[in-house]
């Protein structure tokens, strides 16, 4: 999905990404719109009470519907697809619930918490804490995805290279070249690369 300019997912397009980062947040009586800059997504959060959509019913970014507990508006969100990712790596289930949390911590900074609770896909809820600052002169410009992007093309030029591969090796009686999965390509350091383990604070 991000590959085609899809979408990020709910908590991706809320936490910080290479560039892009801008977030706007406009309200009215009824509703707060959030938007992200990067692969532009727009949620219309509504704050009228009204119901979620009907069991059955998903989108990629589920469908929200906020209130306001003191100076915290508080959005749950349920009906999500289990075709995209809450974090970026592993895909969420249709049964997702997310509960964000939006307060204003000074005229320059607004706290944001979402706790994800998704028991198909993780062994417990778990919650994620990010802070917006605002930027003197900052400005949100148009994500015009698909001008120049090439992963999609890099994609499938990858896919024809290891057809290639695998009919080359049948045609030498030698065996099938294994894929590699998307955890093995991604999660092997490159050569020279620090690493971190957060889980120790380092």
């Amino acid at each position: 999905m991000y590959d085609r300019c899809i979408s990020r997912g709910l908590n991706a397009g809320m936490n910080a990404v290479l560039y892009g980062n801008g977030v706007v947040i406009t309200q009215s009586p009824d509703t707060v719109t959030i938007m992200y800059e990067m692969i532009h997504d727009t949620r219309v959060i509504p704050l009228d009470g009204r119901p979620h959509l009907a069991d059955g019913m998903t989108q990629y970014n589920g469908n929200s519907r906020g209130h306001f507990e003191g100076d915290t508006l508080v959005v749950e969100t349920t009906g999500f697809t289990d075709k995209i990712s809450v974090n970026g790596a592993a895909p969420n289930s249709k049964n997702m619930r997310t509960t964000e949390r939006i307060r204003r911590v000074d005229s320059d900074m607004i706290e944001y918490r979402i706790t994800v609770n998704d028991p198909a896909t993780y062994t417990a809820p778990f919650t994620v804490r990010t802070m917006w600052t605002t930027q003197p002169n900052f400005t949100v410009y148009e994500y015009s995805c698909h001008e120049g992007n090439y992963a999609v093309s890099g994609g499938l030029a990858g896919e024809r290279a290891f057809e290639r591969e695998v009919a080359e090796a049948k045609a030498k009686g030698l065996p099938i070249p294994r894929r590699a999965s998307m955890v093995e390509i991604y999660s092997a350091p490159a050569e020279g690369a620090a690493v971190f383990d957060v889980g120790k604070g380092e």
